[in-house]
């Protein structure tokens, strides 16, 4: 198939990024021992076990110079803080379940108080049946002063006599499941480990960041929901139990995971992750959870109309050992999976597609074939359109794509057509179905013609070759529907994975993935392909606040004259490639004289994005068009983001330990608009605290400058960070160049705007600054 395819100030804590989970459970190590049937999977979870051995018989001399671990509390409560701050409270039971990427809290319980000056401390975490540090199966945990993102590492944020409390960061893409958590405790003279709690962590990646938190609610909390059948005229609906929460639901989706056998290394990844969840629903050839009928006779299992949701299916597959549950029809594989996925941290929808097609040969089309007398020629027409069919949409960034096609990724476990020799479906991006990008993994063709195919009608003539008689256009993919966030109302998402019925976008989407299936040829194709269509951006690109002009090229190589329109759109865009939502719409006739080369502004106005933008300022520029005389099809994209004016710092002084310096930081406001709660951060190891520097408001245009007084205490290479934030204007980016003492240094925002000084005890010193 085409396309296989943490604190010491609160600032550290609990930060919550909408991806995944991890649970932990404090047992001795007997019990865990005795527990090991089931073990916690990576799917999104961490189990640790806990084991205390240390000896009792050491002199009272050497007892009050060796470190050993006495106990530890993972604060794993429901109403714990890691329970409250990771937001799965919800969760059946108080085992620690905690989100990949963020921090969570322990506090270990010593034999001494800690001495951050001669004694040491680290975590070892350790995965599946060979953990190996280069497969990120083996995490080795280091002490820290501050936690940075994306990476593991913890930080002691409390000390109260003998106990202290960790603040441990995970990774984003931390492998899920079961690890054995071991404390190495180092003093002078001794070196000891302890084992500690067993952690399930149910983690999810940023790749599945959702900002909306209605949505977040929606798709991950929800625990029930509505599923839609009949036909497109007469749309019925029904409640769906997902119950992800309730006792033993972890472990049974857990178990599914398990039962896949993915390798750990695999589990980190949430489109490998989907993708095994897309075949393990099913049975068709791995001893899924449901067997698929559709025959009627469901004798030996439930009719598949009469589940009424999630939990028992999936709990009788886990207390039967991995034994199908009869019987299945596409709802149910879908309700199945959709609580598989939001269990796991994974947002995820069900939705129903009215007059859904099944391709069978990928040709992109649906094929009726008719033999010389119009008669039906059955052994031909393998294609099919089903009143309506039920599968899923996930929510992550695709990396693995081009940029754009991140957002909703159709899923699908009713077991139809193998992918790469598995009965499974996706994750296709709804982006890519929606534009014809059929070469895009995983399985978009079959997906596209699911909801806009053609439906093309043969006859076969006495020579034997069969000829296309008719086509219909509008045959297939209507109402595609999933429930509404925050309310049982239906909402018509259609036009997510299709444009407009007729519309020139729309068939220019068909034409173009058809040539990409079996029969390419069954479109007019374009006479020649004299015509070519680029963007262009003038310097350093648009800036914020003002209008964004760019360059639209489209060159003619033909001696005749070329006529086109074409349709432009606008949308903002996370850094992931998700898009969040079109800006502006236009449309822009051309006309081409032979060998012209025509450059056209085309212009974004400044109130057109203002309120729309996110992080990273980013857009999308999606352009396509026709041409009228060879029906040449045109098309391209263009990514650009809004650049942000330079903050500055200039330093002010002699960089010498213990002598007091100064900084001025200035920053003026792009924005024909007032900047509402300016702050800054500022910040420098070796130099000064983190300290939040209030600004107040800026006016549209204005210059603000704020002087920092500090006194750096360590000599040799240090690094000022400052940071500007605030609602309507994120992350200021700039530029760094060297510079020598008392002159302006120009830095990049994402992390601040950087100085680096050479600070030496008592001398005079020069100040650098390096991009």
């Amino acid at each position: 198939m085409p396309g296989e395819r943490l604190m010491e100030s609160g600032s550290d804590v609990g930060r919550f990024h909408g991806n995944a989970l991890t649970i932990v459970e404090a047992t001795n190590q007997e019990e865990a021992e005795s527990k090991e049937q089931g073990g916690f999977l990576q799917a999104m979870i961490i189990a640790l076990t806990f084991s205390m051995s240390l000896s009792l018989s050491l002199s009272l001399s050497l007892s009050e110079l060796m470190l050993s671990v006495h106990s530890v509390d993972l604060l794993s409560s429901k109403t714990g803080q890691n329970r409250m701050e990771h937001h799965t409270d919800c969760y059946h039971g108080n085992a620690l379940i905690i989100r990949r990427g963020q921090t969570f809290q322990i506090e270990l319980d010593l034999s001494r108080p800690f001495n951050s000056n001669t004694d040491k401390l680290h975590l070892d975490l350790r995965t599946g049946p060979l953990p190996m540090v280069s497969k990120n199966t083996h995490v080795i945990i280091q002490l820290v002063e501050e936690l940075e993102d994306d990476r593991w590492e913890a930080k002691i944020v409390e000390r109260n006599g003998n106990r202290i409390k960790l603040s441990v960061n995970s990774h984003a893409k931390a492998v899920i499941g079961k690890y054995k958590l071991t404390v190495t405790v180092e003093s002078p003279k001794e070196k000891q480990k302890s084992f500690l709690p067993c952690i399930t962590e149910k983690c999810i990646p940023n790749l599945l960041y959702m900002d909306d938190e209605e949505e977040k609610k929606e798709y991950v909390l929800n625990d029930t929901g509505r599923l839609y059948y009949g036909t497109e005229k007469q749309i019925g609906d029904r409640t769906w139990n997902y119950g992800q929460f309730l006792e033993g639901m972890l472990e049974a989706c857990l178990y599914v995971l398990e039962k896949s056998e993915i390798p750990p290394p695999g589990r980190g990844d949430p489109v490998n992750v989907v993708r095994v969840i897309s075949a393990m629903i099913n049975s068709q050839d791995d001893n899924g959870v449901l067997a698929g009928n559709w025959s009627g006779n469901y004798v030996g299992g439930v009719s598949p109309t009469a589940w009424n949701g999630s939990v028992e299916i999936l709990r009788k597959y886990h207390k039967e050992g991995g034994l199908p549950v009869k019987y299945g029809q596409c709802w149910v594989f879908s309700g199945v999976t959709t609580t598989v996925l939001r269990c796991l941290g994974i947002p995820c929808r069900s939705v129903t597609n009215f007059q859904s097609a099944h391709d069978t040969d990928v040709s992109l089309t649906t094929d009726m074939y008719f033999d010389e007398k119009m008669e039906p020629f059955d052994e031909l027409n393998t294609d099919s359109v089903w009143n309506f069919h039920v599968w899923n949409d996930c929510w992550m960034a695709r990396p693995d794509l081009p940029p754009g096609n991140g957002g909703w990724q159709a899923l699908d476990a009713t077991p139809q057509e193998t992918s790469q020799g598995t009965f499974r479906c996706g994750p296709a991006s709804v982006t890519a179905i929606r534009t014809g990008q059929v070469y895009l993994k995983y399985d978009t063709p079959f997906i596209f013609a699911e909801v806009n195919s053609d439906k093309i009608y043969w006859q076969r003539n006495l020579d034997g070759i069969f000829t296309q008689i008719q086509c219909e256009k509008k045959a297939v993919g209507h109402c595609i529907s999933t429930k509404a966030v925050g309310s049982d109302k239906r909402d018509d998402i259609t036009h997510l994975y299709k444009h407009t019925e007729g519309s020139e976008e729309e068939r220019i989407a068909v034409e173009t993935a058809s040539r990409y299936g079996t029969k390419p040829d069954v479109y007019s194709t374009s006479m020649a392909e004299d015509v070519s269509l680029e963007v262009k951006l003038e310097g350093e690109g648009p800036r914020m606040g003002a209008d964004a002009q760019l360059t639209i090229v489209i060159t003619n190589f033909s001696s005749q004259t070329r006529k086109t329109t074409l349709h432009i759109q606008v949308a903002v865009m996370y850094y992931t490639g998700v898009l969040k939502g079109t800006v502006k719409k236009d449309k822009m006739p051309v006309a081409l004289k032979p060998n012209e080369v025509k450059a056209m502004q085309w212009v974004l106005p400044y109130h057109s994005y203002q309120d729309q933008l996110v992080d990273q300022a980013a857009l999308m520029l999606t352009l396509s068009g026709r041409v009228s005389e060879t029906q040449q099809v045109l098309a391209t994209q263009t990514s650009f983001r809004l650049r942000t004016p330079d903050l500055s710092i200039e330093a002010v002084g002699e960089a010498v330990v213990g002598k007091k310096m100064t900084a001025k930081i200035t920053f003026t406001n792009p924005l024909p608009r007032t900047l509402r709660g300016v702050v800054l951060r500022v910040e420098g190891l070796g130099l000064q605290e983190v300290k939040e520097v209030v600004v107040g408001d800026v006016g549209s245009h204005s210059t603000v400058t704020r002087t920092e007084h500090f006194i750096p205490t360590q000599a040799g290479h240090r690094k000022l960070v400052a940071a500007l934030d605030c609602k309507q204007l994120t992350q200021v980016h700039g530029v760094r160049r060297r510079i020598n003492r008392r002159r302006r240094i120009r830095g990049i925002n994402t992390q601040g705007v950087t100085i680096t000084w050479l600070c030496t005890r008592g001398a005079k010193s020069m100040c650098w600054g390096r991009r």
